[in-house]
């Protein structure tokens, strides 16, 4: 069937587009989704004016998030897994798992949609697109690591390197202000010696 357009559709087409889709795509997602309708002649009067209007939208759009792309370009996020012998995870690192760790460690709110990737299911480094419009699909790097050792880079990689030492900087900090086994900060215990002494 073909259907007219009124949204942009990721790998299918903009707005005011006339497309042949499947039957059963056509009627069963674009259609009650009100991203498409019919190409009836009715509808093609009307698709100059739904490309422009879409256009003008699009322009909008990509300003808007012109900020959280800035953001999301040539970030790294780390992934602690288990993994086989042959570096198979026992599982897989989900797009759902990105995209909270984009909105936990770098502020940008995402849809797990958003995140271009099949499930990921080996140790190693990987580029992930992360749609967030037709034309914006800023870049980030996912490195997934053996847990319990430290991810092993490219020595030429830099920026891989110094983002995986502020990581580690501040893992270590968290261990070292919380209590051991309930017992009191060292400072704490430090000034109790004090007191004990004035005394």
């Amino acid at each position: 069937m073909k259907v007219l357009l009124l949204k942009d559709v990721y790998k299918l087409g903009r707005a005011g587009d006339v497309k042949k889709v499947a039957n059963g795509y056509g009627r069963n997602y674009l259609i009650p989704q009100g991203l498409a309708v019919s190409a009836t002649p009715g509808a093609m009067k009307q698709a100059e004016r739904i490309r422009t209007a879409a256009n003008t939208r699009r322009v909008v759009l990509n300003q808007e998030l012109s900020g959280d792309a800035q953001k999301l370009t040539g970030q790294v996020l780390f992934f602690a897994a288990r993994a086989s012998e042959t570096g198979r995870l026992y599982g897989s690192v989900t797009t759902r798992m990105v995209a909270d760790e984009v909105k936990d460690k770098i502020g940008v709110e995402i849809s797990y949609r958003q995140v271009e990737t099949e499930p990921l299911r080996n140790l190693g480094k990987y580029t992930v697109p992360v749609r967030l419009t037709i034309d914006l699909a800023p870049k980030l790097t996912v490195v997934i690591h053996r847990e319990g050792e430290t991810p092993t880079l490219p020595e030429d990689d830099e920026e891989l390197e110094e983002q995986l030492e502020v990581q580690v900087v501040e893992a270590v900090d968290v261990v070292e202000e919380a209590p051991l086994d309930g017992e009191s900060p060292a400072d704490d215990t430090a000034e109790e010696t004090r007191e004990a002494d004035s005394e």
